[in-house]
């Protein structure tokens, strides 16, 4: 329900007293359009309007040009190469190696056999049929582990043929029975000397009864 504006009200003490008299009562405010409203702030915040006296809501905020990404850049401004205005991509901020490549921060494209294992379990498992394929010379698994575990292999062919301590060491680090490093280093390089690479042949077979895995044979050639 709303009141009229001509209502009349009868106070406490019974003076009567009606809205048009209190609104007539009231100081008028005079009404100021946004744009027109000044601030005495011009000594601490100067701006370029025409006033001396202060600066206009309305004007425009100047543009803030922000710089492209650089991830990886030094912290120091010093040695920073975004000092210089003709950098304005992130390559640079990757090192370059000797022979001309770059280092990139993603890794897309760099697909790896994940084997339905997270990593620690997957090197291991790696680990495993690297050393039961140099003990037996021939295993069957299945064609995804199959593949995955050529390229060990294939590096361990390679220590053993370059023969050093150094060398010796890493694929005792890999393999699991050092009896196998040992004879892998005396028999290599009469075996696989004049060989660069392709140590492994990987022969398909029938799939695995009950789950219909696709298996294969993985030997030494």
């Amino acid at each position: 329900m709303g009141l009229c504006a001509n209502a009349v009200v009868s106070t406490g003490n019974g003076s009567p007293w009606s809205m048009t008299s209190l609104r007539a009562s009231l100081p008028s405010i005079p009404c100021a359009t946004p744009s027109s409203l000044r601030f005495p702030l011009a000594a601490k915040y100067p701006s370029s309007s025409s006033s001396p006296y202060g600066f206009r809501l309305s004007q425009p905020k100047p543009k803030v040009v922000l710089r492209s990404y650089t991830g990886l850049a030094p912290v120091q401004p010093s040695i920073s190469p975004l000092a210089s205005p003709e950098f304005n991509s992130f390559e640079h901020c990757f090192p370059i190696i000797d022979n001309g490549g770059r280092i990139y921060a993603m890794r897309h494209g760099k697909r790896v056999p994940k084997l339905n294992r997270p990593p620690d379990q997957r090197k291991a498992l790696l680990r495993g049929l690297t050393t039961q394929l140099l003990k037996h010379g021939r295993i069957k698994t299945t064609r995804a582990r199959a593949s995955a575990m050529r390229k060990y292999v294939d590096k361990m062919i390679t220590l053993a043929k370059e023969g050093s301590l150094h060398k010796r060491r890493q694929a005792l680090g890999f393999i699991y029975e050092k009896q196998i490093v040992h004879a892998l280093f005396a028999e290599v390089p009469e075996r696989y000397g004049e060989r660069n690479g392709g140590y492994t042949r990987i022969i398909r077979t029938l799939p695995r009864r009950g789950d219909n895995a696709p298996m294969a044979y993985i030997e030494l050639v």
